[in-house]
């Protein structure tokens, strides 16, 4: 399917503009994105940000054909009409809002996706779709663009979160990469239209403006897997806005009434200058966690305790008493909740207790863990009828008082055999980070379920080469062919 643009194109200003307050945090982060150069972005970071695209093509391949995705094409293109611009592993075309909802919502698909702990937010589900739909838009664009707004993206959605203190919206039940998604995606489709730092505050007080999520979702709703496909759709349609002249809130992260931070973060002391701290320098694009388990990124220490406890055993539900599992407030809000039969597969892989569970029987949390049969298997469920779960703030252990998702996991064995295991980050966390060669083979064990060798390894070589690229045309049409169902 070859990739059909229309004649807007990205303006080549001939005076580029000043935000409102050049010296304020909106004004900083606006200038930034309109004046950093590919160039200006070190190498390590173009590498690494590359194989987050990668990764984030690979969770949009599996979960483009799930069964609540199919439901969620079928919705939208109800309401949106064909349009020309293709749907991952569809074979079929949509308007460019709309593929960036599903495009979003299709990488958010299976919970593989990468998140920043943080800021919790999943960030390839916002940059990709709002690149490819403004792409769509824009006629031929290079590798090396693309790359800058990938870059940009995942720059901009984490600064904005941590000047949220990014868990406590989760706390306070924001779904909180919807609410400051919204900007990664702006960025990201802004870069590619060359807008100017004016334009770019407008951008971000248009992406502001359209910001929400309601993490109830995470029991038992699909929406949940939309959530970041609408704020991908939002900043695109920011950026699209912004270019066009329409304005926005100007000063939106300064604004004391009704102004982003102000407004989402009242009673919670929100920080504007984590939205500039280190720009330029710190590179959050090199903290982004990508993901080795099909849950919620909040769980992951806990799968990953379970599973080194049993390392080398083989217990059945009846070789355990009970799993004891202590856990901060951020991940007791977010991922604790007592489970009944039956069980969503998103509730699935947002509860503790089940993830716990399967990594203890099965030695794995991937897609074979949340098929309908799995999920309402009895010895599962024995098993979380055992389990507690604690909140725990400040344990009297040193290596439980650094920043992070820390979390304890203890077996209590049938025969009196205890074991215990404390865990601050998963591996894939900033300071375990996976190794691009983990990223690709996780790639190639993923992709391997829903597409052809051949296919896979050409996306491969022109994503890790995005640089070199002239166009992404050959890049789009393999990813808009059909893709297998995962779990057919």
């Amino acid at each position: 399917m070859t990739l059909e643009v229309s004649t807007v194109h990205a303006p080549t200003p001939q005076a580029t503009r000043p935000p409102t307050d050049p010296d304020g945090p909106t004004g900083r982060l606006a200038g930034w994105l309109a004046a950093t150069s590919l160039e200006q972005i070190p190498a390590q970071v173009r590498e690494r940000a590359a194989h987050l695209v990668l990764d984030g093509l690979a969770c949009a391949l599996i979960g483009a054909q799930l069964p609540w995705s199919r439901t969620a094409v079928e919705a939208v293109l109800k309401l949106e009409g064909a349009g020309d611009v293709p749907l991952i592993g569809w074979g079929r075309t949509t308007s460019a809002p709309a593929a960036a909802v599903l495009n979003g919502t299709f990488v958010q698909g299976f919970e593989l996706d990468d998140y920043f702990p943080a800021a919790p937010l999943h960030s390839a589900s916002l940059v990709l779709p709002a690149l490819l739909s403004t792409a769509s838009q824009l006629g031929p664009v290079s590798g090396g663009e693309f790359l800058r707004g990938a870059v940009l993206g995942f720059e901009a959605g984490p600064r904005v979160g941590l000047a949220l203190h990014g868990p406590q919206m989760l706390s306070r039940g924001w779904h909180s990469g919807p609410v400051f998604g919204t900007h990664a995606a702006a960025a990201a489709s802004g870069a590619l239209r060359g807008l100017d730092a004016a334009a770019f505050e407008d951008a971000l007080g248009l992406a502001a403006t359209q910001s929400a999520g309601l993490m109830a979702a995470q029991y038992e709703a699909m929406s949940k897997r939309m959530h970041h496909g609408f704020a991908a759709r939002n900043g695109f349609y920011a950026a699209g806005l912004a270019q066009a002249g329409y304005t926005g809130i100007k000063r939106v992260f300064e604004r004391p009434y009704g102004g982003f931070l102000s407004t989402f973060g009242e009673g919670h002391d929100p920080d504007s200058a984590q939205i500039t701290r280190g720009l330029g320098e710190t590179w959050y694009t090199e903290q982004i966690t990508v993901k080795i388990h099909a849950a919620m990124g909040g769980l992951h220490p806990a799968i990953d305790a379970a599973l080194a406890l049993t390392a080398g055993r083989t217990l059945t539900a009846d070789d355990i008493e009970t799993i004891r599992i202590e856990v901060p407030e951020a991940i007791h809000h977010h991922g604790w909740w007592k489970p009944e039969r039956p069980l969503t597969t998103i509730g699935a892989q947002m509860n503790i207790a089940f993830a716990t569970a399967v990594a203890v029987l099965d030695g794995q949390v991937r897609p074979d863990q949340f098929t309908p049969e799995r999920i309402d298997s009895d010895d599962v469920w024995r098993l979380i009828g055992r389990t507690e779960v604690q909140l725990v703030n400040a344990p009297q252990d040193p290596s439980w008082q650094q920043p992070g998702y820390n979390t304890r996991v203890t077996l209590a064995l049938r025969g009196g055999e205890v074991l215990t295991r404390a865990l601050n980050q998963p591996h894939g966390g900033p300071d375990d980070p996976l190794t691009n060669s983990e990223i690709r083979e996780k790639y190639r064990a993923l992709t391997a379920r829903v597409i052809d060798a051949d296919r896979s390894a050409e996306i491969e070589r022109i994503v890790l080469d995005l640089e070199h690229q002239a166009d992404l045309h050959h890049l789009v049409d393999l990813l808009a062919a059909p893709a297998r169902g995962a779990l057919d």
